[in-house]
């Protein structure tokens, strides 16, 4: 008897340890059902299979011409592994514990409703995010390529956000891997459009297991600006718009396929280098050149760290007598700024790209009211 009830029990384990590996047995072939296909961006994709389990696929991590490698992260439910053969990057459920290494990242996972899964950034001092920025439970991890990496381990994160400018940073991903630690590159940075780089956090969202309500949050994102876009479509007159000022008396001109042409363009604005410089990014222009374009234009946007016209007088003396100055038609992007000197424009504008062309239609048009601009402020 006692045999018998032996070979039964053994008999069970076998066909249950049996039928669990057949569940947990998956295929990166499985992952055939388009669970996101971005409208805008052109860095990502996310896809399924049968069993719930995701894959975020990362196609342009960086900026770059030619053929850049993909990234992978798995998203596994339950108690399923990846499969064997696969080299990608993974997380079993929904990230709880999440480091973020620009900004960006903070602004993104905020829209999704999901700032308590923050434990780390890059930088806190500059964070613009209120309960990012008061909450003492989130740690400064350094920057990328000085992670102070015995704190990262501490945080216990389930993945850290990472963001590359041109290329990835080898030496952070083999820490990272070594530590057995998951990653993602986030690409917004590498988008040319603002819809495109605000997509971007319906890719965050689903790492965090809130990818539904981000794709809500999105469809209100993209009704709002092209609420304001088609309305800026009415204005029959497009004025010239100015950019940037010089860095060590090279001013860079940025190409006409750029983020801020785009949204130039959307508020129906002109920029004033169109057609000179297409694409391939930033052109350098000496101060002579600069000061013919000043001396066209009707508006003068993003002053770098020039906060009011002494500062800016200071760095360009010459460009005193142009009717931009004398009018006072010369705005920055930095109404929002951290004490340190942290920029809101380069974090939550990245998703409320509506707002920045609500304020750049009111400047662009000579319908600005100081007091209702909310990324931009006039120079004084």
């Amino acid at each position: 008897m006692r045999n018998a009830i032996y070979t039964f029990v053994t008999l069970l384990v076998i066909l249950l340890s049996v039928s669990c590996n057949h569940k947990n047995k998956i295929s990166t072939e499985d992952f055939s059902v388009a669970l996101y296909t971005p409208r805008y961006a052109c860095g990502f994709e996310i896809c399924g299979d049968e069993h719930g389990n995701s894959l975020i696929r990362v196609t342009r991590p960086w900026q770059g011409e030619g053929e850049m490698p993909e990234q992978t992260l798995l998203i596994l439910r339950d108690d399923a592994q990846p499969p064997t053969d696969y080299a990608g990057q993974w997380i079993s459920g929904a990230a709880e514990r999440v480091v973020c290494m620009s900004t960006s990242h903070v602004a993104m996972l905020a829209a999704a409703g999901c700032t308590e899964a923050i434990v780390g950034v890059s930088g806190k001092q500059y964070v613009s995010d209120p309960q990012v920025a008061a909450n003492d439970a989130v740690a400064d991890v350094g920057y990328d390529p000085n992670i102070d990496f015995e704190r990262l381990v501490t945080l216990r994160p389930d993945i850290v956000l990472l963001y590359g400018v041109s290329g990835e940073n080898t030496s952070t991903t083999a820490k990272l891997r070594e530590l057995k630690i998951p990653y993602l590159y986030i690409g917004d940075y590498a988008e040319q459009t603002p819809l495109g780089k605000a997509e971007w956090l319906v890719a965050v969202a689903e790492i965090v297991g809130r990818r539904e309500s981000a794709e809500e949050v999105f469809d209100g994102i993209e009704s709002c600006y092209a609420a304001i876009r088609d309305n800026c479509a009415r204005f029959a007159e497009r004025p010239r718009v100015m950019l940037n000022t010089p860095y060590q008396e090279v001013w860079y001109m940025p190409s006409d396929d750029s983020y801020m042409i785009r949204l130039i363009e959307d508020a129906a604005g002109e920029y004033i280098y169109k057609g000179v410089n297409p694409t391939g990014g930033s052109k350098a222009i000496g101060l002579e050149e600069a000061y013919m374009l000043v001396t066209d234009a009707d508006v003068w946007l993003n002053t770098g760290m020039c906060a009011t016209l002494d500062e800016l007088l200071a760095l360009t003396p010459k460009f005193a007598a142009t009717r931009l100055v004398r009018e006072g038609r010369i705005y920055n992007n930095n109404r929002r700024r951290t004490p340190a000197g942290g920029s809101d424009f380069w974090e939550s504008a990245i998703v409320n790209p509506d707002i920045v062309l609500r304020d750049l239609a009111a400047i662009i048009h000579a319908d600005a009211d100081d007091d209702s601009l909310y990324y931009y402020q006039r120079l004084k």
